[in-house]
């Protein structure tokens, strides 16, 4: 066990390497916006992630929504049945299985997604304080979300308002726009149970669809990103009290490629003294409301802007994806 506690305490990840940008919202007045813009432009073009730090969300938000998620899943399996993710919508409780990233891999993972803060999102009658702390925490996220939407207009000297206007529908439900809160739980691997973990993982590799996602997540648990330009799966680490951005595929289209939509995994850890113990997070997948076309020309100067590139709305493009991910349509 000693032994296995020193290989534990050597490995090597992208925070270990200090290899993943740090951006501090800390500081307040009118430069705030600016600075975090070009600190996200640079993150974004050559990394593709960032945490940000003295983001002002309370710890004691998140370990509540935790908690609240572990309730849930000691409910007896009736009552979880109930409030289960179904074909045509994106909210509810999806087990272990449901989702194959790859398409074939089980992935090791229960997951709850919130579209909206009303009584079909959130199981409000068997968990009363599960819609408080989830409504507190995804105000939270919305104005932290608006705040960095903000930044890269700066950053990328287009209008103000480009960004906000266009994601102004999140959190409002799946039919007008597919921003979401989603609830992780990665199960702890008990060695002595045959069979638990073969040929499986904890989330199979992808990229996220949307515009960005803000990560927040109790401990290092197997999370690992091919950062831009390498085909090399790198552990990212944990930074207590952080919270992980990441670019999604829409907004990589809406930049045509200059911000990186990273390719990222959640992979069942080596070292016994991690995959031993369940991993929480959370995730807020911020998406444009539905009905925006998203055209990498509408943020190319005059003359850049280029005919031939094919406009899709916001729906359209993350619908694909979730036809990939499901084996069948979400709406």
């Amino acid at each position: 066990m000693i032994n296995s506690k020193i290989r534990e305490d050597k490995l090597e990840t992208l925070v270990s390497r200090s290899a993943v940008p740090i951006i501090d919202l800390a500081h307040c007045g009118k430069s705030l916006v600016h600075r975090v813009g070009q600190q996200l432009h640079k993150a974004f073009t050559e990394k593709g992630i960032a945490f940000l730090v003295n983001h002002g969300i309370a710890e004691d938000k998140i370990k509540a929504v935790w908690d609240q998620f572990d309730n849930f899943l000691d409910l007896p399996a009736e009552i979880q049945d109930r409030h289960r993710r179904k074909d045509g919508v994106n909210y509810g409780y999806v087990s272990p299985g449901m989702e194959r990233f790859d398409g074939s891999t089980p992935e090791l993972r229960h997951a709850y997604n919130v579209c909206k803060l009303d009584e079909q999102n959130i199981p409000r009658e068997a968990l009363p304080e599960l819609a408080e702390d989830i409504t507190t925490l995804c105000t939270d996220l919305k104005a932290m979300s608006l705040f960095i939407m903000k930044a890269m207009e700066v950053a990328l000297e287009i209008p103000p308002s480009f960004f906000v206007d266009k994601h102004s529908q999140m959190l409002e439900g799946d039919d007008l726009n597919m921003s979401t809160l989603r609830m992780l739980y990665y199960p702890a691997i008990v060695d002595d149970e045959p069979g638990q973990s073969e040929g499986a993982i904890r989330c199979g590799a992808h990229v996220d669809y949307g515009t960005f996602t803000l990560l927040a997540q109790d401990s290092e648990g197997g999370l690992e990103v091919q950062l831009p330009g390498s085909e090399k799966w790198e552990r990212v680490g944990h930074l207590p009290g952080a919270i992980l951005i990441n670019g999604g595929e829409l907004l990589s289209i809406w930049t045509k490629q200059r911000y990186h939509a990273l390719p990222h995994r959640v992979v069942i850890p080596e070292q016994e003294l991690i995959r031993t113990r369940g991993r929480h997070s959370i995730a807020y997948f911020c998406h444009p409301n539905n009905s925006i076309l998203i055209s990498p020309n509408d943020l190319l100067g005059e003359g850049e802007a280029k005919s031939e590139d094919k406009v899709y709305s916001a729906y359209e493009l993350i619908q694909k994806k979730f036809n990939d991910t499901y084996g069948q349509r979400s709406q």
